[in-house]
């Protein structure tokens, strides 16, 4: 059990809630990570915060105008009506046809019909709650969102098993994935979680890591080991490199192997520029699933949305589906891509001019919204704090050495004071 829930159990003892307390209740907790740190930030970065996944233009979150115009127009059923446990149809069906034209691998009679999750964090709770029982195998990258932790080991009970997101080249580890899926096979499944573009690095692998990857995971499932691999893409679409693979890892592996079950776990989050409205979806692939396999699948998946959050917000999925109706969508999406490119584009300069042999190493990243420096020497805890307490700046801390910079959360005419403050701050701290 996480030292955070024993600290809170004990707080509780003498208390009802601590005789009355489940076995997840006493498991459960609260990390000290980015959503803790956010929070620390949001009452002291004065100056910049670039904690939150979120992008911001002059401090307020950028809204498409397909969505704005909309709010005030909506009639009852609209807004307020409960919506079916698995989504509205016309929204799962429009998605899945988006998801098939910017994924143009993928055969539409081989996947599901995605249904509708109350954002990603619950499509992944709901496919581990499906896939993993307690002491089952689950992989993911040891630099990772903190909430995989909490969902898999925390909450299911699984034996997680990590690896390294680079080699010492820069590449994508993929000798690391498949030695941690081998010594994670005791059950004779395991679950891995694949992210890209990856938080907390942004990095997408390039089209031969993906096709190596692909290939490297068929390999496994050859074996007879059964796979499933929850595709996060929770930052899906933000590429920003020509080299990067464009298309969903899902669409290498949704019909690669009939011991490979692919889930893609996407929604408008990020990907639409809506972080409250709560609408992800969840959809299922693999080689010899026919229809029937689709409609069974999919009822299982019904009763878990049933018996948890009953059924995702009726207003979110109105608008998004008018969002993704709009005959302007595609337009203004690519105008709020470029704005973020162009961020992508500052920080790459700025630490193409930073001097090498200095305290901080920037981790390969091409997309999404963030960028990831591994210390050389000193604490990222200590330099966050230090931030956070001198400088008004908002950063996150990941291990021991490891700093997030959301630089989507800062206007790009900032981002040069922003760096040159995180450099002189880790210069002065740790020496250089």
């Amino acid at each position: 059990m996480h030292s955070i829930a024993e600290d809170l159990n004990q707080r509780l003892a003498p208390t009802v809630v601590g005789r009355t307390l489940s076995r997840f209740g006493q498991r459960i907790y609260f990390p000290k990570g980015i959503v803790a740190q956010s929070t620390e930030a949001k009452k002291s970065a004065t100056t910049f915060n670039a904690t939150v996944g979120i992008a911001l233009s002059d401090g307020e979150p950028m809204i498409l105008p397909t969505i704005q115009d909309n709010l005030p127009r909506l009639s009852p059923s609209e807004a307020i009506d409960y919506a079916p446990p698995g989504g509205d149809n016309k929204l799962r069906t429009l998605w899945k046809e988006e998801m098939l034209r910017k994924n143009p691998g993928i055969l539409e009679s081989k996947i599901s019909l995605p249904a509708v999750v109350p954002g990603i964090t619950s499509g992944i709770s709901l496919a581990a709650d499906l896939f993993i029982d307690e002491n089952d195998g689950v992989v993911f990258t040891d630099l990772c969102w903190d909430n995989y932790p909490l969902i898999f080991e925390t909450r299911n009970q699984a034996r997680c098993c990590t690896f390294a997101p680079f080699t010492s080249h820069g590449e994508f580890n993929i000798q690391g994935m498949s030695e941690a899926i081998l010594k994670a096979a005791h059950s004779g499944k395991v679950v891995l979680i694949l992210n890209f573009p990856h938080n907390p690095t942004g990095y997408t692998p390039t089209k031969d890591e993906a096709k190596a990857l692909a290939e490297a995971l068929v390999a496994i499932a050859e074996t007879g080991l059964q796979l499933v691999v929850m595709c996060d893409d929770a930052y899906f679409g933000l590429f920003y490199e020509e080299e990067a693979y464009r298309q969903s890892i899902f669409t290498l592996l949704y019909n690669a192997h009939e011991n490979l079950l692919a889930i893609k776990i996407d929604g408008a989050t990020k990907e639409d520029y809506v972080w409250g409205f709560r609408v992800g979806f969840l959809t299922f692939g693999s080689f010899g699933l026919k229809e029937d396999h689709f409609d069974a699948l999919n009822q299982k998946v019904l009763g878990a949305i049933r018996t948890t959050i009953s059924s995702s917000s009726r207003v979110g999925q109105t608008l998004l589906y008018k969002e993704l109706s709009s005959l302007v969508y595609h337009g203004i999406k690519v105008k709020y891509a470029k704005v973020l490119e162009e961020r992508f584009k500052t920080v790459k300069k700025i630490l193409e001019t930073r001097e090498t042999g200095k305290s901080l190493k920037p981790l390969p990243f091409n997309s999404g919204y963030f960028m990831t420096f591994e210390l050389e020497r000193g604490s990222s805890e200590e330099l966050r704090k230090h931030l956070l307490r001198t400088e008004g700046i908002g950063t996150i801390a990941l291990q021991e050495r490891y700093l997030r910079i959301a630089y989507s959360s800062v206007d790009n005419r900032d981002l040069k004071a922003l760096y040159g403050t995180i450099f002189q701050a880790a210069d002065q701290l740790f020496g250089v």
